[in-house]
């Protein structure tokens, strides 16, 4: 019997329905059909193929992959910007992963794939793609950590980088004098003052103009940060002269509390007029080191004796930190002209007003020296 007996049989349901069953029909059995189809497909594909048919179908569904956790050392350099899957190719290229889907399934398992960070990495070679994922971490980046610390010398700096990062002094010493490319702000006479003292990560592709100029950066920011300019002009100074206090501050301070302090002594002076006087920038000056300078030193004729010149030295002494900045711009109130580290064991600083309570300090010192 065809639907068309059927129908007939039906007699009185409408045509309009009877219709629509046969449509349904039709749906479950193109249901039924479609898988059936895809695995005869499948399978003919498999036979008529052989082993290149199957090698397809497996690479697309279980990608090629190292096993176990490699062995020698590559690195692996990943660039600002660059994506999981260009990670990938590099990856295969260095011969770490064994193909780029297999490392994409990982990284993308393992919820990775938007944080990789720019860096270069420690790498074995033919390692499973998880492993590999797993290298990618911060803890095994190729850094150059260096420790500058407040109130060093630029010269010192210099010595310091070229030690930790393998690079000859010189070529630091040199790109130090291009002041336009390291990214100094335009009232900078020098790098001395500028070359922020902080922990660094240098790269190992890091030229001494990357390295320099990333410590002219964090000055930048740490002068943004206590405002800087806007200080120096309310103080009725220039932002290179703030400079200039901050690096005698960070110089003569025993301890950070001290600071405002020796600040409001250097603004008392230049107020009265009255010379500095200050031992650390005649020592500077000398390439000497200390704060107690000799009879003899102060008669130097250099532009940092303080003894020697009015007003501020020529140039920063030394490289200040935030502490030393924002205590050049925020001096504590006070008639102090004079200072003593009257205990050098304890760092402790006294201050005096007149010369007669300066005579007690430095009794003090030398009886503590």
């Amino acid at each position: 019997m065809n639907d068309l007996d059927f129908d007939t049989m039906l007699g009185s349901e409408p045509r309009g329905r009877r219709a629509a069953r046969r449509r349904r029909r039709r749906t479950r059995r193109g249901r039924f059909l479609a898988p059936l189809l895809a695995f005869i497909v499948l399978a003919g594909i498999v036979g008529g193929g052989g082993y290149y048919g199957y090698m397809a179908i497996r690479e697309a569904m279980v990608p090629d992959d190292y096993s176990g956790q490699g062995t020698g050392e590559v690195t692996l350099e990943i660039e600002n910007g660059q994506s999981a899957a260009e990670v990938a190719d590099e990856l295969v290229r260095l011969g770490v992963v064994k193909s780029a889907r297999a490392f994409s399934n990982a990284i993308e398992s393992a919820g990775k794939s938007a944080s990789l960070q720019p860096g270069t990495y420690k790498m074995r070679k033919q390692m499973s793609a998880a492993d590999a994922v797993a290298m990618l971490d911060a803890d095994n980046k190729v850094t150059d950590t260096v420790l500058v610390k407040e109130g060093l010398r630029l010269s010192k700096i210099i010595e310091e980088l070229a030690k930790e990062t393998g690079r000859p002094a010189k070529e630091f010493q040199t790109a130090a004098k291009d002041l336009e490319q390291l990214g100094l702000p335009a009232y900078a006479k020098s790098l001395e003052g500028y070359a922020f003292p902080a922990t660094y990560e240098f790269q190992p592709k890091d030229t001494p103009t990357d390295v320099l100029g990333k410590m002219v950066t964090r000055f930048n920011e740490a002068a943004e940060k206590v405002d800087l300019e806007a200080g120096a002009k309310k103080l009725g100074y220039k932002p290179n002269e703030i400079v200039i206090i901050a690096s005698i501050v960070q110089a003569e301070a025993g301890r950070h509390e001290d600071m405002a302090k020796i600040a409001r002594v250097i603004y008392n002076r230049l107020k009265l007029p009255m010379r500095l006087q200050m031992d650390s920038t005649t020592m500077y000056g000398l390439n000497k080191y200390g704060t107690r300078a000799t009879h003899a030193d102060t008669k130097s004729t250099s532009k940092y004796n303080t003894y020697y010149v009015d007003g501020l030295p020529v140039g920063p002494i030394s490289n200040p930190g935030e502490d030393a900045l924002h205590a050049a711009l925020n001096p504590e109130p006070g008639k102090w002209l004079y200072f003593a580290a009257t205990d050098p064991n304890s760092n402790v600083t006294e201050f005096a007003e007149t010369i007669e309570e300066f005579r007690e300090l430095e009794r003090k010192l030398n009886a503590n020296s």
